[in-house]
């Protein structure tokens, strides 16, 4: 198959997965559009079959499920291609088609589903008694629960019910919802829980470091760094001015308040240094 035909028909299958319980008559719709590309796949086939089945089709239904059978092999959906042949208003064929070779190689819960459905078709015919025991088979162990023990345990009432066992009846209601209590099926279903998106964490502040409030050393000063602003205090201030400040004695003096190469008044008239008078030239009689 192309790929593009593939894409066609993959959509329009899980279209009809999605739609069959709620609406299937229109996902027999999308198995019917699938099977126009993917006729030749069982997987399309059973689809249809399924669909047409839950949509009340019989006719199309069994056609379809023949179809599946002959190409996989498989015989799963023996019970619902008797099932559709009771829906048609043929429980005598209904109940010759249960007894063929291909009802051996049912497992566990498709043997179930069979004896449902032969149930119903001895109903069908009147024959209530029979239906009765169409359903006391194996499977029907009321001290153990199988996926398909409740389901089985009230067809069984039902049957005990039709023949005026009312109290038997009852019983066996209660031992289904014992067996959906043990399954966690049913009234007893965990709700399901759909994650719509992850919750918004609110952001975090940054957190303050511990040397925030503490002054840099004079030698970490890092490159790009801001110099302080006036309104800093006095001593970032003179730590930025040593940091600018060569290591040749100007840090010294930038420390006393000196500028180097301008001494102040004070500093000329306390340390003045007299200069010796130069070879040659008379010294003032001054």
């Amino acid at each position: 198959m192309e790929s593009k035909s593939a894409e066609w028909v993959a959509k329009h299958l899980v279209m009809a997965a999605r739609l069959l319980d709620d609406e299937p008559e229109l996902a027999f719709q999308h198995a019917l559009a699938a099977s126009r590309r993917g006729g030749r796949m069982a997987p399309v086939r059973e689809a249809v079959g399924l669909t047409a089945y839950s949509a009340g089709h019989y006719g199309e239904a069994l056609r379809e499920f023949r179809t599946f059978r002959r190409i996989s092999g498989s015989n799963v959906h023996l019970p619902v291609m008797v099932d559709c042949e009771r829906g048609l208003g043929r429980p005598e064929r209904a109940l010759e088609m249960a007894k063929s070779e291909d009802a051996a190689e049912l497992d566990a819960a498709g043997k179930v589903e069979l004896a449902i459905v032969v149930s119903g078709a001895r109903a069908d015919l009147g024959q209530n008694e029979a239906a009765v025991s169409a359903l006391e088979i194996p499977q029907l162990d009321r001290n153990r629960a199988f996926s398909f023990s409740p389901r089985l345990f009230r067809a069984y009432a039902d049957a005990l019910q039709a023949v005026g066992r009312g109290a038997e009846a009852d019983d066996w209601r209660r031992q289904a919802r014992v067996a959906e209590n043990a399954l966690g099926v049913g009234d007893f279903a965990e709700p399901e829980i759909i994650d719509l998106g992850e919750d918004e964490v609110p952001e975090k502040p940054p957190r303050p470091s511990r040397h925030a409030d503490r002054a840099l050393p004079a030698n970490t000063e890092q490159p790009g760094e801001e110099q302080p602003d006036e309104g800093q205090p006095a001593e970032m201030e003179a730590t930025a001015e040593e940091a600018d400040l060569s290591e040749s004695g100007e840090a010294a003096a930038a420390e006393s308040g000196l500028v180097a190469g301008e001494p102040t008044a004070e500093s000329a008239g306390s340390n003045e240094v007299q200069e010796e008078p130069s070879k040659g030239t008379p010294a003032s009689d001054d």
